[in-house]
């Protein structure tokens, strides 16, 4: 099962090259137009974008999202770029996820990031699902310890599991199990979707398990439902019929307004540059995640994702510019921004 699981990632990654429709690039962010003003009344060099994330400073809103981990030198070699340019420019790093290395030793080194990260914000990741196949705190907290993480994605993917050829879909429970690791682990849980949404209700039942924070990931972007899909040999095209199936993430921002001044809400799914960051911040996101931009950057060197990670800067400072707001505080759910919606 380990080597199954190994061989996945490097397939996603594969069906990812192969594939350019992967990315759904829904362009949602698109519909939404933002007030100018000729006279911001404000010096660019003065604009402030840091904020504060999992109690760390970060230099803008930017989380690379989770892409990948396992035993594989490319794998290894992803997750060292990414982890390298993530501290050299103060973002946030998620990794992929890593059930893998809990039965395959071998696969821990794709994760020992801390090393090359030793500031910045860390995030780990294991699906939910796992909760109801053997996955307990004892592996969760594994999962932490061995990245140095500030916290921990708890990844909820019905739809990628229920088209996925071994995928693993008793969700039955799995809120009352995700409170139990919320009560025993050492840093705060963070419940994620992977590219389909997470509704008013989803955030509901996981503040009632003691979540209070929430990457929304909704669709727009990567599709796991489609990279499955290429993964199958049973000429079945469920993957296809589901690629876009989900909340848009602006959507799911807009709907989750009323948890706003509770949780931290993370957006992602979709977002493609800085202007979509500062609207999402607009709709109430506290930090911005993006994958899909930085895989092949991070397929090459670390000097390439910080030129990736220093474009969208550059674009969300000149945002914030444009619309005359110094920092993000000013900027974060301030919707009389929006100019008009199509």
């Amino acid at each position: 099962m380990s080597d199954q699981i190994n061989d996945r990632k490097i397939e996603h990654i594969r069906a990812i090259e192969k594939d350019p429709a992967t990315d759904r690039d829904g362009r949602y962010f698109d519909r939404i137009h933002l007030t100018h003003r000729a006279l911001p009344d404000l010096d660019l060099a003065a604009v402030d974008p840091a904020v504060e994330f999992l109690g760390k400073r970060l230099s803008f809103p930017l989380l690379i999202s989770s892409m990948t981990g396992g035993d594989h030198e490319l794998v290894r070699k992803i997750n060292r770029h990414l982890a390298e340019a993530a501290e050299h420019c103060g973002v946030a790093l998620a990794v992929g996820s890593q059930r893998v290395m809990i039965d395959q030793p071998a696969a821990k080194a794709s994760f020992e990031l801390r090393q090359f990260a030793p500031s910045t914000v860390l995030i780990g990741n294991v699906g939910a699902v796992q909760l109801n196949y053997g996955f307990g705190i004892e592996q969760c907290q594994a999962a932490v310890d061995i990245l140095g993480a500030d916290g921990l994605y708890l990844h909820l993917n019905p739809l990628q599991e229920a088209v996925q050829p071994e995928g693993d879909t008793n969700f039955a429970g799995i809120a009352t199990r995700i409170g139990e690791i919320c009560r025993e682990l050492s840093v705060p849980v963070l419940l994620k979707e992977v590219g389909c949404g997470l509704s008013p209700e989803d955030i509901a039942a996981g503040y009632a398990q003691g979540v209070r924070h929430f990457d929304l990931a909704g669709t727009g972007g990567t599709s796991w439902s489609r990279i499955e899909h290429h993964r199958r040999n049973d000429g079945s095209d469920i993957g296809l019929r589901f690629q876009d199936w989900g909340l848009p993430t602006p959507l799911a921002l807009q709907r989750a307004e009323p948890w706003q001044d509770r949780v931290k809400l993370i957006a992602s799914g979709g977002l493609r540059d800085g202007l979509d960051m500062a609207k999402s911040v607009i709709l109430g996101a506290s930090l911005c995640g993006l994958a899909a931009p930085f895989l092949r950057p991070a397929a090459e060197s670390t000097e390439a994702v910080i030129a990736e990670i220093e474009r969208l800067k550059r674009e969300f400072v000149t945002a914030m510019f444009l619309l005359g707001v110094a920092d993000v505080a000013s900027l974060r759910n301030n919707r009389s921004l929006i100019l008009d919606e199509r």
